[in-house]
């Protein structure tokens, strides 16, 4: 008995020893990096065993100002609020508000997809938060963008949207069905998703400087920032995503967002209280919606056999662990979450940069307690990042292909009008001052001036920058009697696709 007990002891120190990780060595290599990928600014946190370990900043809030990040500074967390909209949905179901399997159209009788009746009338809920509902990735986004449509305006203009895949024969990540979902809410609790989120996480948890609307940022903000081949990183201006909050709108902090990482490796219990029910979590944590790994990807992360998505959720297997995570992308941040249920390890990292530093960090820390892949993984990445062009390539083929000493076909009156695309809406064009202008429905941000580029396209001058895509034209199509009937846009850029958009001349 005495062996045993020695035994079972030595395995306990073994395994207490072997968990920990040496935090002064990880915050050391995380400035290191910081610095190497030309980061202004970050926030890191790291729980284990239900304590948090780093909770620090990193650099500064804004490029040449001396303001330091600390762990309270508030960041875009972007698409790491689907986590929040799957669980206040699980929430309901767990009051028996609503089910999973629950048809959209109970709730949202307007919600239409590719204007297929079956599958309109039979996407559930649960479809909704695993991304197989037979959009492409990022498709209708233009929809939402810098728009000033409601939620309900953008669900309804989605049902536009080409289908890429058959139903639930396919990936493709959509922030317009967690649009949708964030309005199930609303129609079920008959207040804003906003309000059901701070009432059953945001106050429960104490995440005092989480807020839902840029509107609501306080002094202890990061501005964001927009790296760029040609100039450098820049300062970008805060975007809006109200309307798409349910997407990707909470802006938080590490201190809060640790809060948040503790009650999900607890099963969903803060202190006293259950906030996510033990059986609704894990089926958040379960793939809904599974996709291969090539192996190229499998020898650059080696320890992984699966991966999929959940509800709200990206699941894997690494090292024999379950690996529960997300990213987001917001116009000028960047960041990550990583937990590993098993090892009740978290790790959170916000950034004020558009540069991928989070996925590495991720993995270089969770390897510092597993004990596994202890290699320079920021170094790795950051090596193939700095060998990619972005979108130059994109834009130097279009510049060598340009036409000079072209004139366009028409007057420039003959240009102007309304153009309509049901996905989208209203397109204007109008002239000011002997110059085209254009002009989107609900999105004055995205004004823009045209200038001749050669024939009958133009070069699209935006009134303002944009984080995701800059150089762009668009081009008047005519008809067989050369009238100018419609819009052909090309805005080389992996996020919002104006190509997608078809609006023709209705006055």
């Amino acid at each position: 008995m005495k062996k045993y007990v020695l035994a079972l002891a030595t395995l306990v120190v073994s395994y207490a020893l072997h968990s920990q990780a040496d935090i002064k060595a990880i915050d050391k290599y995380i400035e290191k990096a910081r610095k190497d990928w030309n980061v202004p600014g970050m926030a890191v946190a790291i729980v284990k065993d239900g304590q948090v370990v780093l909770g620090k900043g990193y650099g500064v809030k804004e490029l040449g100002k001396k303001d330091q990040v600390d762990e309270n500074t508030q960041f875009a967390i972007a698409s790491n609020s689907k986590a929040f909209v799957a669980s206040c949905i699980a929430k309901l179901v767990e009051e028996g508000k609503l089910s999973w399997k629950d048809k959209v159209q109970d709730h949202l009788p307007y919600f239409r997809l590719y204007n297929d009746d079956y599958v309109s009338a039979n996407t559930t809920v649960e479809d909704l938060l695993c991304h197989r509902v037979g959009l492409g990735t990022y498709s209708g986004d233009v929809i939402w963008y810098k728009s000033e449509k409601s939620a309900e305006e953008v669900v309804k203009m989605a049902a536009h949207v080409p289908k890429v895949y058959e139903w639930r024969d396919g990936y493709g990540y959509t922030n317009l069905m967690f649009i949708a979902a964030g309005e199930v809410i609303r129609a079920v609790t008959g207040a804003p998703w906003e309000d059901y989120v701070k009432a059953n996480f945001l106050q429960p948890l104490q995440m005092e400087n989480t807020v839902i609307s840029v509107n609501d940022i306080n002094n202890n903000a990061a501005t964001p920032h927009k790296p760029t081949l040609e100039r450098g990183t820049e300062i970008s201006p805060w975007a809006s995503w109200d309307t798409s909050s349910a997407a990707g709108g909470i802006i938080s902090s590490v201190a809060d967002m640790s809060k948040w990482m503790i009650m999900n490796l607890n099963g969903g219990i803060s202190g006293a209280d259950t906030l996510i029910d033990k059986e609704q979590q894990n089926l958040l944590w379960t793939p809904h919606n599974n996709f291969r790994l090539s192996e190229s990807s499998k020898e650059s992360i080696p320890g992984r056999h699966f991966a999929g998505y959940g509800l709200g959720w990206s699941l894997m297997d690494y090292h024999g662990n379950l690996a529960v995570s997300h990213g987001g992308g917001y116009d000028g941040m960047y960041s990550r979450v990583m937990m590993l249920p098993d090892q009740k390890l978290g790790v959170v990292i916000l950034t004020n940069s558009m540069e991928g530093i989070s996925v590495p960090l991720a993995y270089y820390i969770v390897n510092q307690y597993l004990k596994k892949d202890e290699r320079d993984w920021s170094a790795e990445y950051l090596k193939r990042a700095r060998s990619s062009n972005g979108h130059r390539d994109d834009v130097e083929e279009r510049t060598e292909a340009r036409v000079d000493g072209t004139s366009p076909s028409k007057e420039i009156s003959d240009y102007e009008g309304i153009y309509y695309d049901p996905m989208y809406g209203n397109i204007t064009i109008k002239s000011e001052g002997g110059k085209l202008r254009i002009e989107f429905a609900d999105a004055p941000k995205l004004g823009a001036t045209l200038t001749h580029w050669h024939y009958d396209t133009y070069q699209i001058k935006w009134d303002e920058e944009h984080a995701w895509f800059d150089f762009g034209t668009v081009s008047f199509s005519l008809s067989n009697n050369r009238e100018v009937e419609g819009l052909v846009f090309d805005v080389p850029n992996g996020d919002i696709f104006f190509h997608e958009l078809n609006p023709k001349k209705i006055d």
